[in-house]
């Protein structure tokens, strides 16, 4: 079994659903172990949603966090410090955000394969 860190970094998330990380279709298990999203805009407090697609089950939405406020300039840690979000083959995360181009995330995962 190898294990590999990854990084996933998406710009300029605004309010259509943005694919943040997909785990691959090839491995065991996929383990986020850092998220965050900081709000990019110098005039916009703006809220965004962060959320599972579950591959087993339809790809039916389960929030991580729905509608949290992000202020100008400030950052929002999602997953982080002793929490972790397991992820099955094929699931993935996607975010997004109340103003268009607003929102930057950075999400960091160890991939079992």
């Amino acid at each position: 079994m190898a294990n590999s860190f990854k990084n996933s970094l998406k710009p300029s998330i605004g309010t259509a659903n943005t694919t943040v990380y997909q785990a691959g279709a090839g491995l065991l298990a996929a383990t986020i172990i850092g998220m965050s999203i900081s709000n990019r805009t110098t005039a916009n407090t703006i809220t965004v949603s962060a959320y599972l697609l579950d591959s087993a089950n339809s790809y039916a939405p389960v929030y991580i966090v729905n509608n949290a406020t992000v202020p100008i300039g400030g950052t929002l840690v999602v997953v982080g410090g002793d929490q972790k979000v397991v992820l099955k083959p094929s699931d993935s995360v996607q975010v997004t955000s109340s103003v268009v181009g607003s929102a930057d995330c950075i999400l960091s995962a160890l991939e079992l394969s």
